[in-house]
């Protein structure tokens, strides 16, 4: 399993493209939550290509839940409204905008809390109720990462 040093995911304040406000973790709706974190546009199919993965494990595992979270850094929170708006326009699909969190934060100090030492690739990682982190891997969907990701949830 990908072991990490980093054991709880800092709080961070997020809106998802609903428009609900969600604090990050403590708003985490599994018992188990796959957050998957992404920095760039192109990463979308990387963090699709875990979402597809996801999605029938959902289905099996109602204690598991799966969010996107676009990490913006902080000066584009005046552009909030539009890039938000976009991105919502974009997924038309309504559970889609519910699990997808914008972040706007200071990205190098939460890149820093988080770990995560570039925006070149997402971040999946799985925290517990609590925020602990369980297991993190790194870029798009593989079997190996999804076989440590069970083995961590216990299934």
């Amino acid at each position: 399993m990908n072991q990490t040093v980093f054991v709880t995911l800092p709080r961070l304040h997020a809106r998802n493209l609903e428009g609900s406000e969600i604090v990050v973790p403590d708003d985490f709706a599994g018992d188990y939550t796959v957050a998957i974190f992404a920095f760039q546009r192109w990463h979308q199919s990387l963090v699709n290509s875990w979402m597809s993965w996801l999605e029938p494990l959902m289905e099996r595992r109602p204690d598991v839940r799966a969010y996107e979270l676009p990490m913006l850094s902080s000066i584009y929170t005046l552009a909030r409204p539009f890039i938000d708006g976009r991105m919502a326009a974009i997924i038309t699909n309504k559970a889609v905008r519910e699990r997808t969190l914008t972040v706007y934060t200071d990205l190098q100090r939460t890149m820093t809390e988080l770990q995560i030492p570039t925006t070149e690739t997402i971040v999946p990682m799985l925290v517990d109720r609590s925020g602990h982190i369980l297991w993190r891997g790194k870029g798009g969907y593989d079997a190996s990462q999804a076989a440590e990701l069970i083995s961590a949830i216990g299934g």
